[in-house]
């Protein structure tokens, strides 16, 4: 399938929004993330965004013209909400039945990060949703200008949400899963390294992985580590079901009650202590509210963004 990612503003005069962040930033983080997550998954995806416009409306005009010369199959419109401080959530416009269909598993993903439902609105009024000739939706990922949204926020789980509610999958590589041209080198290995690290998987001797992208005991070791930990057959060799699972717990979704289960819950009770069953239990529950408390946070055993944050940064 063919997506056209119109990062939103980025094009002076039309500049974004600003708040606690700035509109124009989060907008190209987020659906250069959405890119190469696509582009991962096996599907065409390239950039409306106008190199330049000399007004507003040019700029909204060269979108749209992009999307429909390349005839995308559906146009995703990324942008970000500003208002009066207090106002907070996401909230994604369409138009048509088909451009609605697109538009609900998106906005229940990126629900699943902790924000706010503000609906599936009527985005007959949007221009770049008006005037592409295929289904299209305008995303308001959330608000830059509210202090709980912007805790929450992180550009790479906001993309994987999005992308997971465009195609159903969740992108099966990390993000940076390309090849160094300059060096002309496979950076698999080190990529592997670097996610490793990152979930605070050790070797075999509970020392941290050099990220030197050689494959070697202790790589083997924290590979076959990982794959106890989550519930995967220990070969010590990173598989697809084992970056699939990597993956998965990169993604930091919300975890919520019994709603979550398998290798995510299965390394958020090796980390916090409890039974690693795969299953949200009491125990889990205990264990997770316990390390919430610990390291100042709120102790509602819900694995939102700070809790992330405070486990896999």
């Amino acid at each position: 399938m063919k997506f056209g990612i119109d990062m939103g503003h980025n094009c002076p005069p039309d500049s974004g929004a600003k708040g606690i962040k700035f509109e124009d930033n989060l907008t190209v983080e987020v659906s250069t993330k959405i890119i190469a997550k696509l582009k991962s998954l096996g599907h065409e995806a390239i950039s409306c965004k106008p190199d330049r416009a000399s007004s507003v409306s040019q700029s909204l005009g060269r979108r749209c013209n992009i999307a429909n010369r390349n005839k995308v199959d559906i146009f995703v419109s990324i942008h970000f909400n500003a208002f009066n401080g207090q106002a907070n959530g996401t909230e994604v416009f369409a138009q048509s039945d088909a451009s609605r269909k697109i538009a609900q598993p998106v906005l229940n993903e990126i629900v699943k990060l902790g924000f706010f439902n503000r609906g599936v609105k009527n985005g007959s009024h949007l221009y770049v949703i008006r005037n592409t000739n295929m289904p299209g939706i305008l995303i308001e990922c959330c608000f830059i200008d509210s202090a709980k949204d912007m805790q929450l926020y992180d550009g790479e789980t906001m993309a994987s949400a999005i992308v997971t509610g465009l195609t159903g999958k969740v992108a099966s590589v990390p993000v940076n899963a390309v090849k160094d041209e300059e060096q002309n080198t496979d950076t698999s290995i080190l990529r592997l390294q670097k996610a490793l690290n990152q979930l605070n998987i050790t070797d075999k001797n509970g020392k941290p992985l050099d990220e030197d992208n050689f494959t070697g005991p202790a790589t083997t070791s924290a590979v076959e580590k990982f794959q106890k930990i989550a519930g995967i057959i220990p070969s010590g060799m990173a598989n697809s079901t084992t970056w699939n699972a990597i993956n998965q717990i990169l993604s930091k979704r919300l975890v919520q009650g019994n709603q979550t289960s398998g290798p995510i819950i299965r390394y958020l009770q090796y980390r916090v202590g409890a039974d690693p069953d795969g299953i949200y239990g009491l125990n889990t529950e205990a264990a997770i509210k316990e390390f919430q408390q610990q390291n100042g946070l709120t102790a509602d055993g819900i694995v939102g963004a700070p809790t992330w944050q405070k486990l896999i940064g």
